[in-house]
């Protein structure tokens, strides 16, 4: 699931829960529940990250394995 790919992105940039939580204005404890998939992320969170990682919505929904939009 894409909670996956959250968790694996934040890592690549050796980010912490608590940073990317900073990023999207949110509690460390609100952004744990996202990458464990206990919660739906807000799509606006998810632009907010597709953003902040450079990375396409089908990249972070896992509809595709291409970062970058064609």
């Amino acid at each position: 699931m894409y909670f996956k790919r959250l968790r694996d992105m934040r890592e690549d940039r050796d980010l912490t829960q608590a940073q990317v939580a900073e990023i999207l204005g949110m509690k460390q404890q609100q952004y744990e529940r996202y990458e464990n998939g206990k919660n739906e992320i807000p799509f606006e969170h998810i632009i907010k990250l597709a953003k902040y990682y450079n990375v396409s919505l089908d990249y972070l929904a896992e509809l595709t394995n291409e970062k970058k939009a064609i």
